[in-house]
């Protein structure tokens, strides 16, 4: 069962993070006595490279929690008039919007839509770009024509379906 939230932001933070880790490493390791809240190690089969990790908190920065959808891109794109509570629930969507992932990539990704970057490992695209879509949907959150363009290629799709007519 995922770890609770407590009042302080910051801890809060990082129990989300011990949450997405603990759900999509494997071989998952925690510090005892935590009631099994802390993530001290495990392995992460890394979709957006395509590589194996071997996750370490002390070297934590190694793995990164991404959000697929990303926060400063949501604001621009309607986030900015939702309730605290709703912008709440976007950045802790583990179901949905978090992900596990290379820290690396994810730094280069950045707050980048599906116009300007995709998963290197290309195996991943089609199911990246359905999974962004999938939550700019649930959060009503707007697309670019680009986006729409990218998720085309990455599935093997017709681009020109996403020109404007």
């Amino acid at each position: 069962t995922p770890c609770l939230p407590c009042l302080h932001p910051d801890a809060a933070l990082e129990i989300t993070r011990n949450n997405v880790l603990a759900q999509q490493l494997t071989d998952v390791e925690t510090k005892p006595g935590t009631r099994n809240c802390v993530v001290i190690a495990g392995t992460l089969q890394d979709f957006y490279t395509g590589t194996t990790i071997e996750f370490e908190k002390a070297n934590a920065s190694a793995v990164q929690i991404d959000h697929v959808y990303p926060l400063a891109r949501a604001w621009k794109m309607g986030a900015s008039t939702w309730t605290v509570d709703k912008r709440i629930q976007f950045a802790n969507d583990i179901d949905r919007n978090l992900i596990a992932v290379d820290g690396p990539t994810n730094g280069k990704k950045s707050d980048k839509g599906l116009d300007e970057w995709m998963p290197p490992n290309t195996a991943y695209g089609c199911e990246y770009a359905a999974r962004y879509l999938t939550v700019a949907r649930d959060y009503a959150l707007s697309v670019t024509t680009g986006d729409l363009h990218s998720a085309s290629l990455a599935c093997g799709l017709d681009p020109e379906i996403t020109k404007e007519k």
